[in-house]
């Protein structure tokens, strides 16, 4: 299937980030069997990520990773729309050395996280968050990267 991806930078990252971004993308797609789609994702930094946390979730703090579901329908386009994911480099960065894997890693973690959101899976609930975090295993398996604990 075709999906298309739009990775959007306000910051410097590595091509090996990016190539593995697209991946995790296109992987969380197939696994979920989503038809044809398109979606964005913006690589930013924590003071951006504040602001759309702020203006989208009332919440005056930086965040790893929001997804946006898209409400509407793009004009004579043959691919669904799906959203827009926005990724904190810098977040990811503290919490990758944290958890004691690569930033890369972790950047796809987010990725396959913000994803399932776009698709409206969530983890509020208990039974919910088991559904999902079992998808984002199976998706991070398939990425062979079985060792990267779930986000809490």
């Amino acid at each position: 299937m075709t999906y298309n991806l739009e990775i959007l930078t306000d910051i410097t990252i590595s091509d090996e980030i990016l190539t593995a971004l697209d991946r995790a993308v296109v992987a969380s797609l197939q696994v979920l069997a989503v038809p044809p789609s398109s979606l964005s994702l913006l690589l930013t930094n924590d003071e951006r990520m504040r602001q759309l946390n702020l203006d989208y979730r009332q919440d005056d703090s930086s965040t790893d990773v929001l997804s946006f579901i898209a409400d509407f329908e793009l004009p004579d386009v043959e691919q669904l729309y799906l959203g827009d994911i926005a990724i904190s480099v810098p977040y990811a960065r503290n919490q990758a050395q944290a958890r004691g894997h690569p930033l890369v890693a972790e950047m796809q973690l987010l990725a396959v996280h913000g994803v399932l959101h776009l698709l409206g899976y969530d983890h509020m609930a208990r039974d919910e968050r088991r559904e999902m975090f079992s998808l984002q295993e199976k998706i991070l398996s398939v990425l062979d990267l079985p060792h990267i604990a779930p986000m809490t």
